[in-house]
């Protein structure tokens, strides 16, 4: 038996729970949904995993819990985990980045190749046993360019460049002298508008923060090609869901596949379920079936490095929020 408490927000009777406690025997493990049920161990509690709970649980339990040395979050994106306390604490925060991102990545491709090749337009006529021969266009020699080129940017990134695709990535920093064989240009959050005016497939990858809340709006979907195609894998907000619906409405853009939005789940009746030149996935593009089970392996593995005095892995800037 070691030291440490961890205790993880989340039914206790989850499957990845019993993972957990199957791998770390002699280790101290409470789980549960109500700060309640933290009530006897949290003055011990050293480690705090949120795996499902809601910001206000994690907020309570992490105040009731002094001696935390490591929190952990199950997301990537952190914008419903930040919180003051914990922000302004010097207890680090890691996050589930890298877990998810070759799903993603595969949703990108198939999102290009589903526009590319049109295959609302073969679909439909399949339905209607109508027989429709048109012109496909290709994915080789377009451009995609990354709003925010991180690991799921980078895990996009190879899955196109395979195809003959030109890639540019737009990152918050651009190290002088630091290349990357995948991308055939870096550009910073100064230089967008350059960026996205050249893209034939615009990739939304960024994590929601104050700086990109908002960053695709009415002038950035003004500048991209009327063939240009917008793909969101990062979060909802970082586009203005009212200028893309008008863009796409009016057919100033050719179409975007959409995995995140503003309001979760998409209300009835929103323009999103009606637009033909919409490709709409439910916020699951990352949800294999092997998913919750390859998030709780990456934490275990987590901590075994904290508890071998180990770096740990994707620590998160809290002032910058991810």
């Amino acid at each position: 038996m070691n030291d440490d408490v961890i205790v993880v927000l989340a039914d206790s009777d989850e499957a990845q729970i019993r993972m957990l406690r199957t791998k770390l025997v002699g280790t101290k493990i409470v789980a549960g949904n109500t700060s309640e049920a933290f009530a006897q161990v949290a003055a011990d509690a050293t480690v705090l995993c949120n795996w499902s709970g809601p910001l206000a649980l994690f907020q309570k339990v992490f105040v009731m819990c002094p001696k935390l040395r490591w929190v952990h979050s199950r997301s990537v994106g952190l914008e419903r985990t930040l919180f003051t306390e914990l922000t302004e604490s010097s207890v680090p925060l890691t996050n589930g980045s890298g877990v998810f991102s070759p799903s993603l990545g595969e949703f990108t491709l198939g999102a290009i190749l589903y526009f590319a090749k049109d295959f609302r337009r073969m679909i439909c006529a399949q339905k209607a046993e109508k027989w429709d021969a048109f012109d496909v266009t290709m994915a080789a020699g377009k451009t995609v360019g990354i709003l925010g080129y991180g690991d799921i940017g980078r895990a996009i990134a190879t899955r196109v460049r395979p195809l003959g695709m030109k890639v540019f990535g737009l990152k918050r920093h651009v190290a002088k002298g630091v290349m990357d064989p995948l991308v055939d240009g870096f550009f910073k959050p100064e230089q967008k508008i350059e960026m996205i005016s050249q893209c034939d497939y615009v990739v939304v990858a960024a994590p929601l923060t104050p700086e990109t809340r908002g960053m695709v709006g009415e002038k950035e979907i003004a500048t991209m090609k009327r063939e240009a195609v917008v793909i969101n894998v990062g979060r909802g907000p970082i586009i203005d869901e009212t200028a893309l619906v008008r863009a796409l409405s009016e057919g100033r853009i050719k179409g975007a596949a959409l995995d995140v939005f503003d309001e979760e789940p998409l209300p009835a009746g929103h323009p999103f379920y009606k637009l033909e030149n919409v490709l709409l996935s439910p916020h699951c593009a990352d949800h294999t079936p092997e998913w919750l089970d390859e998030a709780m392996i990456f934490f275990i593995e987590q901590f075994e490095r904290y508890r071998r005095g180990e770096t740990l892995l994707n620590v998160v800037d809290k002032k910058l929020g991810y």
